[in-house]
């Protein structure tokens, strides 16, 4: 019983995440499962024989703290013709498992207790445990799971003298919403105006539709001096279970982010590493990603036309939110369970992402699925009761 009391949880109120959830439930009741955000499809055979290709010449032991510098090269040159941002290879660059843990180590390199952190809700469910757990205090600029813009007025007004932080996600998971130039150039006004750190998630920067350009702090001088940026070849190159990512910042920051990167995992996946940066030479790769899924979207969205649903297509990322609000009354987490089990079709309820769990009625769809997954699941939510 005296051991039993003496551990107290850090996260009292975190339980399993609804990924997790959701996914079990799924498989439970043998439902499709656009739930998770992971690809159904597999990576490149090319990406594939280039891992089986540095396994077998004997890159099999820990890489360098902060990454294979063939990657770390490959990342600057990659981001530079992306934005024009020059980001030294071995002064700027870590590479880490997954843009998760980017993102934990840059919240914990930022924050100390007492500080405050903005975060946009509806926001991936990481971020404020990571504040929390650094003593830091969440403070959220709460917007509509379809939004059409920021309201600037009301982040101003959350900026108090122990603002330390700010999180940004664009390509916005949830809501597949994208960023423009006027809202970066609003952020980096703000930022320098109060002395902000900019910790900005960018896992979705290949996957944006209609036209749009993702636009990331890294392009910006003002902002990148004071950020660090987060990005995933998990979600570029269909290779999640790789928990492959980086943070790029500038030298100092990177200096202390790995301080703690190095006590954490110390180095990534070796000879993925050095597969990634050989694949990484052909731009192709990740520029052909935004038809790919926009396709996807556009033969989802076309078949739940008809259902009634209130829905704004994703202008980013593999996700698309619909709301239901005009159909049924129901908590949107009860909807979601009932929908998996009757009808076998698995959906995030986007409560979730708010820190008060708010219901918008509104549900979120993976569609990083095969077509006929897709056209499955479109059929079968035809036939749901609502």
């Amino acid at each position: 019983m005296l051991l039993k009391n003496r551990l107290q949880s850090k996260l009292p109120n975190v339980g399993t995440t609804i990924f997790t959830k959701m996914s079990a439930l799924a498989e439970e009741h043998k439902a499709l499962n656009l739930a998770q955000g992971f690809p159904e499809f597999d990576c490149s055979p090319e990406l594939q024989r280039l891992v089986d290709k540095h396994v077998r010449s004997g890159k099999n032991q820990y890489a360098p703290m902060p990454g294979a510098l063939p990657l770390r090269e490959a990342i600057s040159k990659q981001t530079f013709e992306a934005s024009g941002s020059e980001y030294h290879p071995v002064t700027d660059i870590t590479v880490t498992s997954g843009a998760t843990e980017a993102l934990f180590v840059a919240i914990s390199t930022a924050v100390h207790p007492g500080d405050e952190v903005i975060v946009f809700e509806p926001a991936y469910d990481s971020y404020v445990p990571a504040i929390e757990l650094s003593g830091g205090i969440p403070v959220f600029v709460t917007l509509d799971p379809q939004y059409d813009s920021i309201d600037w007025g009301a982040v101003k007004a959350c900026i108090t003298k122990k603002t330390r932080a700010i999180i940004i996600n664009t390509p916005h998971n949830p809501t597949g919403k994208v960023w423009t130039a006027s809202d970066l150039q609003t952020l980096a006004a703000l930022a320098e105006a109060h002395d902000l750190i900019v910790i900005s998630d960018e896992v979705y920067e290949y996957i944006v539709f209609d036209g749009r350009a993702h636009i990331s702090v890294a392009s910006i001088p003002s902002l990148a001096e004071r950020s660090f940026v987060c990005g995933s070849f998990g979600k570029t190159f269909h290779t999640t279970g790789w928990k492959l990512g980086y943070c790029l910042a500038p030298a100092h920051f990177t200096a202390e982010f790995r301080k703690i990167h190095q006590f954490l995992v110390f180095s990534v996946v070796t000879p993925f590493q050095f597969a990634v940066a050989e694949y990484l030479s052909e731009p192709e790769h990740y520029l052909s990603l935004s038809a790919f899924y926009e396709r996807k979207r556009d033969l989802f969205n076309d078949a739940i036309k008809d259902i009634g649903f209130i829905q704004k297509p994703s202008e980013g990322s593999f996700f698309q939110n619909v709301s239901y609000a005009n159909l049924s009354d129901e908590n949107d987490l009860a909807l979601a369970e009932r929908l998996t089990r009757e009808i076998g079709v698995a959906s995030i309820p986007v409560s979730a992402f708010y820190g008060r769990e708010t219901d918008f009625k509104t549900l979120r769809f993976c569609f990083a699925k095969h077509d006929e997954t897709l056209l499955k699941a479109a059929g079968l939510l035809n036939t749901a009761r609502w």
